[in-house]
């Protein structure tokens, strides 16, 4: 497949300045950031051709030879080293002074967070909080929820400047976005830098306000926004949605949406890590004679065999009935207690037969080995 005209991919003409060619790439970096368009394939091809594109033309030699050769200038060689194993650390190893006062585009090591270059805003972060069921947990869920936040303005695509207009090189930087001065020391002259005051950093102001936005280039919206939960979450557990917070001002990087897991009480099982755990109920002669029961999951019910004779603070075990580990292998299982209950108001005649079962040996109490531990672990939840 041959490759783009480096011109066309920055959208320059091919007298362009070098300061001209550096605005340009600038815009389409901020265009196909990563953290702009997350899981978009097209976007990161388009992000690395633009580096590869400015890798070449801000370089004067190697301008000087692809204008005279085009690609073939750097077969075998890769354009500027980069050639195809070009990675996004790469490129913002490489341009981060670009960035400038940015140090956030991050992920990447904290490449894009240099000294110099104008300043890129980005969009302050959301917390949500999502509430979840057992089931939800168990098997993942995907939610719809409506975000008041920050969007870019339509009016303006986000530039802030009236529809038609183009904004102009700060006055006061010159374009660079910061400011320098120089101070006399008993040392000798201190040179400082900081952000252009006039223009925040951008190196650009506006001639003509976008009047929907008043030159903010954001505005207030509702945005319904899907969230893919994974199973096997747990309260508190705090999840990101990329690129979903707020938008920045002026065609930044919107910040991230960060969603907040609360779990809502089963009225029938409680969660202990990935287990969880049932209190089961059975009346004496369930509990002497064997049954079988139902008991709930997570998915529904479960019918599990009672031997005769269980004793009360029994253990039963089912396996893979629990809560999966997030992001990983395995379930937990479901632990059933089993609980006897004793009647509190006896007639007569009930008086009468529980009186006969005290005089057999059968109910004579013969305390078998338990595992004592584990019914310590369990106990106090139900306590």
């Amino acid at each position: 497949m041959a490759k783009r005209d480096y011109y066309e991919i920055l959208e320059v003409s091919r007298d362009a300045s070098a300061e001209d060619i550096k605005k340009a790439y600038r815009k389409q970096a901020l265009k196909y950031h990563p953290d702009k368009n997350p899981g978009d394939k097209a976007a990161e091809d388009n992000f690395k051709q633009a580096a590869e594109a400015y890798e070449v033309l801000r370089d004067p030699e190697k301008r000087n030879r692809y204008d005279r050769y085009g690609h073939a200038a750097f077969e075998g060689a890769g354009a500027g080293g980069f050639g195809g194993g070009m990675t996004i650390e790469d490129i913002f190893a490489q341009f981060g002074d670009i960035f400038g006062g940015f140090g956030g585009f991050g992920g990447f090591g904290g490449f894009g967070g240099g000294s110099r270059g104008t300043a890129v805003t980005r969009g302050s972060n959301l917390r949500v909080k999502v509430k979840l069921n057992l089931k939800e947990i168990a098997g993942g869920a995907e939610k719809k929820i409506k975000v008041k936040k920050y969007v870019a303005c339509d009016v303006c695509s986000g530039t802030g400047a009236r529809n038609g207009t183009a904004k102009a090189t700060c006055s006061t930087c010159h374009g660079t976005g910061q400011v320098t001065r120089v101070t006399n020391t008993f040392l000798g002259q201190m040179q400082t830098s900081s952000i252009c005051p006039t223009c925040g950093g951008e190196g650009e102001t506006i001639r003509e306000k976008c009047e929907n936005c008043y030159g903010e280039g954001i505005v207030k919206s509702d945005e319904v926004i899907k969230i893919n939960i994974p199973a096997g979450v747990a309260e508190g557990m705090q999840l990101k949605v990329s690129g979903k917070g707020n938008a920045a001002r002026r065609g930044g990087i919107n910040g991230d949406l960060l969603v907040i897991i609360q779990e809502e009480e089963h009225p029938e099982l409680v969660r202990d890590g990935n287990d969880l755990i049932h209190n089961l109920h059975l009346s004496i002669p369930q509990a002497i004679l064997g049954t079988t029961v139902e008991v709930p999951t997570v998915d529904g019910k479960a019918k599990i065999k009672i031997e005769n004779g269980t004793q009360p603070g029994r253990i039963l075990r089912l396996r893979g009935k629990g809560i999966p580990e997030v992001n990983g292998y395995g379930r937990g299982d479901l632990l059933v207690q089993v609980n006897v209950w004793m009647p509190k108001n006896l007639d007569k005649e009930e008086k009468k037969i529980i009186e006969k079962f005290e005089q057999s040996d059968n109910f004579t109490p013969r305390p078998e080995k338990s595992d004592s531990g584990f019914f310590e672990r369990v106990k106090n939840i139900f306590e």
